[in-house]
């Protein structure tokens, strides 16, 4: 349950960390927080969201920005509208990207994808609904996000994504100390 609720990302936590220091606990109103698990849950949840999309969220006061990029238009929009049916949300920012259409990028997406989740250190995750490393492939440049155990798998997906001749491959991985830690800001 962890992992899949932070799949979403770190940065939607870090970013809304400050905002969820001084919320009240026994509010009628939902919290910053509150809202943020419902929103990162309609992410989740999404039949369309998969390894090659990724998305963050933050939220203040209500107001719920989402960036990160998705491979197909309908699904910018789609997650907008399943965010905007969250209790407690007031506003939607919508700043996702499309990613452009490429078959190189698509290969290479494909690619990356067999190599981590058919590696055996991987299979558990490969298993789950919603695998928790995101494949993210723009103009020939990889960018893993999402979270895993510890920090051998991190290294072991970055070396697996760049052996397939990818321009650039960026590592924002986290691992679930790196996770915990910053849910224990929250707190």
């Amino acid at each position: 349950m962890k992992r899949t609720l932070l799949t979403l990302t770190a940065v939607a936590l870090i970013s809304a960390s400050t905002a969820f220091a001084n919320q009240p606990t026994t509010s009628l109103e939902p919290t910053n927080y509150s809202i943020f698990k419902d929103v990162s849950s309609q992410v989740r949840n999404y039949t369309s969201f998969t390894v090659f999309d990724n998305v963050t969220a933050s939220v203040d006061d209500g107001i719920v920005i989402l960036s990160g990029k998705v491979t197909m238009p309908f699904k910018r929009n789609d997650i907008e509208r399943r965010v905007t049916r969250v209790a407690g949300v007031k506003q939607v920012v919508n700043q996702i990207d499309v990613l452009p259409v490429s078959q190189f990028d698509e290969e290479l997406r494909f690619r990356i994808a067999r190599a981590i989740y058919g590696n055996p250190n991987f299979w558990h995750y490969a298993s789950m609904a919603n695998p928790p490393i995101h494949i993210v492939v723009e103009h020939g440049r990889v960018t893993l996000s999402g979270v895993v155990q510890n920090e051998v798998e991190r290294m072991l997906a970055r070396s697996l994504a760049t052996s397939f001749g990818a321009f650039s491959v960026k590592n924002d991985l986290k691992t679930d100390a790196e996770m915990d830690a910053v849910l224990e800001t929250l707190k």
